[in-house]
């Protein structure tokens, strides 16, 4: 059944809800679906069909989501893209998933001009959909029918071991997604949805967007994130729910006076991902939004990215975790080498299992039977078990350092060194070392003043690190290489440094 389904069903039971709303700008039910019919027979127009792939480059609007609709409508897959992309990190998606056309902002058509290598594609504005002819009834287009298990959407992992991969959910796990969110959150078509977040992203796109439309909430835009335009939404446009980054929580705490005077009474249910919130800072946004009803989520693209909750009366006793369980319709493990589940006090890579895990890597057969194992998603994510079964992300299992037979938990380094101050970013790798296997290598972007090096940070670290731990060799930069959604890329930081020992700094 075509994913379009589940918002046409929320169109009939109230047309004139409202659907999306941005800077003034509302759209009911019935203007979407009317404008997606339009636009889904000027795709089907200029050849765009069943199979074909159709990206969407821009900021969040409410224009976006109309597009969305119409790429359903013919039968062709969604290509989400983020708008920060340079013309050769956008020429490798538009070539890999074969885009035939491309909706952008109008600003970043510029973008899209300047790109190489891609193949032929159109390029549509924007701000062109909505424009309505005299006469809608002749407009009107049937939707393609499709099976569940049909290409709906390709989202782009963000690459840290090389160019991004292409993960396809069809129709139907996309669906699942978003039913999975529905019901683990509690959404009723009450919900008033902010998405400040880039909507190209899977959570805030797959995970928040559908599921709001599913039940028939409305989604209230920002076109990108900015912490005034946030906490002015939050009040003023009466926001139920909120999914973002710990940071976009964060950032309005350092305004004159706090949040002091701000009306939060609308929220009900305010979700965090992409990193944990210490027990400190919970508390201080606990009464700084006037509320304790903070979710973390944890997920993955491959995934929907459905898999485990921190529901609020986890918050402070298990600050720092992802969960202990997986939410409803996703089953987790936490296994060893062995492929056995850990117990209390170990350490095991999570695997996650949903009717809403991808149905491949665009392309790369191989690459998905390395991450696929039975329906199995392993997820890379090494995580500790505590005593009561919450689980506590340590490290990524690519990044992981082996030194003198030990395990060494990169993130764990990099938190120490974070809470020793001096520096204002830091990257943990591991480097070959002829009799240790590997050693602890720090690459540090030192605060302007400071030149630390690797036995004053071991004292630093004094209390904090086991002596196996230390960093033996600390690295300076000016920056570390992120990719474009911010994860830092740790293989081209070792082989940056990995023949280069002069830079270090004993």
């Amino acid at each position: 059944m075509n994913i379009v389904s589940i918002i046409d069903a929320s169109a009939r039971r109230e047309p004139t809800k409202s659907f999306a709303e941005c800077g003034g700008s509302i759209w009911t039910y019935a203007d979407a679906v009317a404008a997606s019919h339009r636009e889904a027979r000027r795709l089907s127009e200029a050849g765009i069909g069943k199979g074909d792939s159709v990206a969407i480059f821009s900021r969040n609007r409410p224009e976006f989501l109309v597009a969305m609709m119409a790429v359903w409508r013919v039968g062709a897959i969604l290509v989400p893209m983020n708008h920060k992309l340079a013309p050769p990190e956008c020429a490798y998606i538009l070539e890999h998933s074969g885009v035939k056309l491309v909706y952008a902002d109008p600003d970043l058509v510029a973008t899209l001009n300047e790109v190489e290598g891609a193949g032929t594609f159109a390029v549509t504005r924007l701000d062109t959909i909505g424009q309505s002819p005299d006469d809608d009834s002749v407009l009107r287009f049937d939707s393609v029918d499709v099976p569940d298990a049909a290409p709906a959407e390709i989202l782009y992992t963000s690459g840290t071991t090389g160019n991004p991969k292409g993960c396809v959910h069809s129709h139907g796990t996309m669906r699942t997604t978003a039913t999975q969110s529905a019901l683990t959150f509690a959404m009723t078509a009450n919900e008033r949805m902010l998405i400040a977040m880039p909507i190209w992203h899977a959570a805030p796109l797959n995970n928040f967007a559908m599921s709001t439309l599913l039940v028939g909430g409305t989604i209230v835009m920002l076109p990108e994130y900015e912490p005034e335009a946030f906490i002015a939404s939050l009040q003023e446009d009466r926001i139920t729910a909120y999914f973002g980054a710990p940071v976009s929580f964060s950032l309005p705490l350092g305004r004159p006076g706090g949040l002091a005077g701000s009306d939060f009474s609308s929220v009900r249910a305010l979700f965090y991902g992409g990193g944990p919130i210490g027990a400190e800072l919970s508390q201080r946004l606990a009464t700084e939004y006037q509320t304790d009803r903070f979710f973390q989520v944890y997920g993955m693209t491959e995934t929907g990215p459905s898999g485990t909750v921190l529901y609020p009366h986890e918050q402070q006793a298990k600050a720092g975790s992802i969960g202990r369980c997986a939410q409803p319709g996703v089953d987790m493990r936490v296994v060893d080498e062995a492929g056995r589940d850990v117990e209390a006090d170990g350490v095991g890579e999570i695997w996650l299992r949903s009717a809403g895990l991808m149905t491949g890597y665009l392309g790369n057969d191989e690459a998905t039977r390395a991450v696929v194992d039975a329906g199995w998603y392993k997820t890379g994510d090494l995580a500790r078990v505590d005593a009561d079964g919450y689980l506590f992300i340590v490290d990524r299992l690519k990044d992981m350092i082996i030194t003198g037979g030990e395990n060494v938990y990169s993130k764990e380094v990099e938190d120490a060194l974070m809470a020793a101050g001096g520096i204002t970013d830091c990257a943990v790798i591991g480097l070959p070392h002829p009799e240790w296997g590997e050693t602890v290598v720090a690459v540090v972007v030192p605060t302007p003043g400071t030149a630390p090096t690797a036995a004053a940070l071991q004292v630093a670290l004094q209390g904090r690190l086991a002596p196996y731990k230390m960093p033996r060799r600390v690295l300076t930069a000016d920056t570390l290489p992120r990719t474009p959604t911010g994860k830092v890329m740790k293989h081209a930081l070792r082989a940056m440094f990995a023949a280069e020992p002069a830079h270090s700094n004993a």
